[in-house]
């Protein structure tokens, strides 16, 4: 995928993995699931979210939070990712770890003709994420060739 502000330059992995912890750390914060704030996003802010990915991630990521809660109106829900049974979870995942698996998914399950926007709703969007968001089970731990495996399945 080419940078829409410099079409010399490509949006790297990284990029896309800045993009995903960024929607995990704003449905966190806003009580939502990720797919709250991927679908409330259009497909041209996520081009352009990716293209200056490389400039924001040295910015305060408290900062970009609010920015994309204002500027795409996102608003507070009920779904709360820390609400598990502490018998069988010790340890949240972090928003770190989380990002990694979902740019891990989208750079293992890609369509040939796909950018990585059209991956991030797709991914997104898919039921899988019910299962990687989860935490009483243990889908976001497994290694992302078994959750590759599960998303093409349909499923763990």
């Amino acid at each position: 995928m080419k940078n829409i502000f410099f079409q010399d330059e490509d949006i790297t992995e990284n990029d896309l993995y800045f993009v995903c912890y960024m929607i995990e750390r704003v449905a966190r914060k806003l009580h939502q699931r990720n797919q709250y704030v991927v679908n409330h996003i259009s497909q041209g802010e996520w081009a352009r979210l990716l293209s200056i990915a490389n400039v924001q991630h040295c910015e305060n990521p408290l900062k970009i939070e609010n920015e994309w809660i204002e500027e795409y109106d996102l608003q507070n829900g009920d779904f709360d990712i820390s609400d598990v049974d502490h018998e069988l979870v010790d340890k949240i995942p972090t928003e770190t770890q989380m990002g990694k698996v979902y740019t891990r998914l989208i750079l293992d399950t890609k369509q040939s003709q796909e950018d990585y926007a059209d991956g991030i709703k797709r991914v997104y969007n898919d039921e899988i994420c019910e299962k990687i968001d989860d935490y009483n089970c243990s889908a976001y731990y497994e290694p992302s060739y078994v959750i590759a495996r599960a998303y093409f399945a349909g499923g763990f």
